[in-house]
């Protein structure tokens, strides 16, 4: 695992721009094409904003990136909320990105079907593969889950589905989400984490004894790929180091 601390989330969101675009370059140096797991969520706007302006629009070869995401919440397009949608508004319109290099998790079908119609489309990319994603960009919450792996639900102790739904209580929603067996198979993990909100739980994750019950992120630990967490200082307050 490796940490890089920024002093905020601005600078944050520019050291991550730039890993990310020398990593996509790299990668494709070697193959065709370059799959991306993206993030719903608030903290990744302000990295895709960056990803959009010179000159990461430009030197980034958005056609040959095939988009897909960790989680979605199971409402219409055209709810706020939708994590594709704050994609597709900040990141993939802005760049142009071909429609047939998007795959989102259908929310105009039942939450079931979907999760089985994207463990579909992950298997055509990825089931005779070594690896999964060459980067899986995920964030983690307050109370430690990432994805939509909460502490205390079933979810946590997935093994064999790449894609589940579920019905989340506390939110009155369903979730459809990636499971972490094919998020622990990809080439390269990136977690994001700011603020003083997250210091505490962060140190349980990174440093503390490994309780998935109560702190899902702990299962992310890529099998043969890497794994990197960009923190502020805030986030990183408790950390020893």
């Amino acid at each position: 695992m490796e940490l890089h601390i920024a002093k905020n989330t601005q600078e944050l969101s520019e050291n991550l721009a730039a890993w990310i675009s020398n990593y996509i370059q790299e990668v494709l140096q070697d193959q065709p094409i370059f799959t991306w797991a993206l993030s719903g969520g608030s903290t990744p706007k302000a990295l895709y904003t960056l990803l959009t302006k010179e000159p990461y629009k430009l030197i980034i070869p958005w056609e040959k990136i095939h988009f897909f995401w960790g989680d979605e919440r199971a409402v219409p397009f055209e709810d706020e909320r939708n994590n594709a949608r704050m994609a597709y508004e900040t990141l993939l319109d802005v760049v142009g990105v071909p429609s047939e290099n998007i795959h989102v998790m259908r929310t105009d079908i039942e939450p079931e079907a979907a999760a089985k119609e994207y463990e579909s489309i992950l298997k055509q990319y990825f089931e005779d593969s070594d690896t999964t994603f060459d980067l899986v960009l995920l964030g983690m919450g307050d109370d430690g889950h990432t994805l939509s792996l909460f502490p205390g639900l079933p979810i946590v102790h997935e093994k064999k589905a790449w894609v589940k739904a579920f019905f989340l209580q506390a939110q009155d929603m369903y979730r459809i989400t990636l499971t972490a067996p094919v998020v622990n198979e990809a080439a390269c993990v990136v977690f994001m984490a700011t603020g003083n909100g997250k210091a505490l739980t962060l140190k349980s994750v990174i440093e503390g004894d490994f309780d998935a019950e109560k702190f899902p992120s702990q299962l992310i630990r890529p099998q043969d790929g890497e794994l990197h967490w960009f923190v502020d200082e805030a986030a990183a307050g408790a950390l020893e180091m």
